[in-house]
This record gives structure tokens, sequence and C-alpha cells, in this order.
């Protein structure tokens, strides 16, 4: 573990958050939809940054878990997505695990009405999701890119976040989009098939830091 056992990790304000994502994400943006932001400080330096909050589409993603009220899907109030997370460079190996599995342990903490956490791994610009398997998230769908797009100022965009004039000549962009899914009640069940890990190499949607692989 090294050095990532020191860093301390707090609730920040939005606006420290933000600024810090859209410094360090690649994205170079925030998730508006963000609501619960942690700081990861190491030697009293913010390294890195978590964000929680609603997915876009939460309507149609509760649907996913069963939790413990048998034979429903999630209520509203239930999960919460992993919107964005940034790191910078100089935090040690194995710093995004280890904030990961403590902010999940405060969530449990303070908000226990909270069943699962979705997250989506973007492997068309970043990566295929390395570190939310070695989290413990469940893989469970790898699909096509059909939502990142190259507009025509050489900028990249989600077709969901950007006014459609914006994408008259934008060119969509070859990749994947993999979910997974983390269930902190363990009562709670997925309503959709578990992925093995070796479907994303089998599917070619291997992708480390921006590189196939």
């Amino acid at each position: 573990m090294g050095r990532a056992k020191d860093i301390i990790i707090k609730v920040i304000p939005a606006k420290i958050a933000n600024e810090f994502v859209k410094k360090t994400h690649y994205s170079g943006k925030a998730a508006p939809t963000s609501k619960l932001h942690f700081g990861c400080f190491l030697d009293g330096k913010l390294g890195g940054v978590l964000q929680y909050g609603n997915p876009i589409d939460k309507r149609n993603i509760l649907n996913l878990v069963e939790t413990s009220n048998k034979g429903f899907n999630s209520k509203w109030n239930e999960m919460l997505e992993l919107n964005r997370m940034a790191f910078s460079d100089f935090l040690p190996k194995f710093s995004e695990s280890r904030c990961i599995a403590i902010t999940i342990r405060m969530i449990k903490k303070n908000a226990p009405q909270i069943k699962w956490i979705l997250s989506f791994a973007d492997g068309t610009q970043c990566g295929d999701g390395t570190i939310y398997r070695a989290s413990g998230f469940k893989l469970t769908a790898i699909n096509k890119n059909s939502t990142i797009y190259k507009l025509t100022s050489g900028e990249t965009s989600a077709k969901h976040g950007t006014s459609k004039k914006d994408f008259n000549g934008a060119e969509k962009l070859k990749g994947f989009q993999l979910r997974y899914i983390l269930l902190i009640d363990k009562s709670s069940k997925l309503t959709i098939p578990e992925i093995p890990f070796s479907k994303i190499s089998e599917v070619g949607a291997g992708m480390y830091k921006g590189i196939k692989r």
C-alpha cells in the first residue's frame, strides 16, 4: 500500500472539487449532477477528487438492482453514481482503489440508505475500468460508444450534454463504454447478468490511459 495509506479524505465544497476536476480529469469537465464531493489529501495537498451524485438518466437506471425491498426496483434514494474520479500524478500507487474504499465506507456510515454505486468507464478516451474491478465492482455492460463525439472545434463532448447544433459535422469516436455496479448492501442483487472481465479483451474493449490494449 505504501504512502497511499497516508491519504486523508474529507468532504470538500463543490466549487473546489469542480475546479480540481476541470484541471485534472481527462474530459476537462465536472459532472453537473454531482452532489457529494470528496477531496483526497497527501501531506496537506489536494491530490484527488471523487464526486458522487445522480446519473443523468436515473429513472431508467433504478431497475438494474433489486434492493432488500424484494421484487421491486431500487428506490430513488438508494443509489449514487460515481460521476467523476480525478487524481494528480503525484499521488502514490493504489491511491484510487484506497480512496474509493474509504469514500464508500463514509457513505455507508452517513447515508445508510444507499444500497449500491454505479459508475461508467470510458473505453473510448480513457480506460476500461481497471480501478473499478480492483475495488469490487461488477461489470454489467460493454457497449460500443454512442455518445462521445469529436466536434469540428477539436473538442470532444457527450451528445447528451451539448447543444445539438454543436454536433453539425461532428465525428462519433470509436470505442466502448463499460458499466460497473458495486453492491454495498449485500442483500441487494443485480437484475441483469454479470459479465466476466475476460469479455473486455474478447470484444476488443481494452484500454488503459487512453491507449488501446
